[in-house]
């Protein structure tokens, strides 16, 4: 199996996986998706909010507020040693206070860890009319994004590499296919349809549907998958898929334990 990058910043990655299987990518998904623990505020205390928005709206702004934080200094609260009543291992506090005219933002919330923060401090969380005053407590704790959105660590899709094969002996050239195709994937030259980025196509199928003569064919290759990952938290997408890659082969070596129990 080989990973060839098409695209990587901090925030976004665009990779192939070459010589893969569809159960392999999709279990990889799925890990990234739903299974690595994000810092996210579980909820909120407030003390006083005489703003427009309802307490309940207020916490939820909050809980979608991505984190950045350190995955090796946090416990999940049910693997923690204080038995999930709450400590510096498994929570961090935020304190939020300000009197209107204002609006306040992500980084007006003051962390009593230095290493948690907003991944943004630019996000609107409300505004305050003159006079208006809002002042809370909220808890941020690991949480796994298959309980709640709040804890998806990214935005993850795939598709097959595209194949597109053109049968010049059928092919007309009439050029149907060029002007359908909404990726601008073929093209007319020379008196030929050619191929301009076969990568980018969509699998649309416009150009199949429009070719009177059946002279073009399009499919995927399932042994080579495209990948898209997108983080919504505070980690980068290098750290996502590799801890969604550590949990994917713990998960595979509790596999073979079990097993084996079963097949002595």
């Amino acid at each position: 199996m080989n990973v060839k990058i098409l695209e990587k910043n901090p925030k976004h990655v665009k990779f192939v996986l070459e010589k893969a299987t569809p159960a392999f990518a999709n279990a990889l998904r799925q890990i990234m998706v739903a299974e690595i623990p994000i810092m996210a505020i579980d909820y909120a205390d407030i003390e006083k909010n005489s703003t427009g928005l309802f307490d309940e709206l207020l916490a939820h702004r909050l809980g979608l507020i991505p984190l950045k934080f350190n995955p090796k200094l946090f416990n999940l609260r049910e693997e923690c040693k204080c038995g999930g009543r709450g400590c510096s291992r498994c929570e961090v506090v935020f304190s939020l206070e300000g009197t209107g005219p204002c609006t306040l933002h992500s980084g007006d919330l003051k962390s009593n860890d230095e290493s948690v923060k907003p991944a943004d401090p630019n996000i609107p969380i409300v505004e305050l009319l003159e006079g208006r005053t809002l002042k809370l407590q909220a808890v941020a704790s690991l949480g796994l994004g298959k309980n709640h959105t709040k804890y998806q660590a990214a935005v993850v899709g795939y598709r097959y590499m595209p194949q597109i094969r053109i049968n010049k002996d059928k092919c007309n050239v009439c050029g149907k296919c060029v002007e359908k195709c909404p990726e601008h994937i073929l093209q007319k030259k020379s008196g030929k349809i050619t191929v301009v980025n076969s990568i980018e196509c969509p699998l649309c199928m416009y150009c199949v549907d429009n070719c009177e003569k059946d002279a073009i064919a399009v499919t995927g290759d399932s042994k080579n998958i495209i990948f898209t990952v997108e983080s919504t938290c505070g980690l980068s997408t290098q750290d996502v898929i590799r801890q969604a890659l550590d949990i994917l082969d713990k998960k595979l070596l509790d596999f073979r334990d079990e097993l084996e129990k079963v097949v002595k």
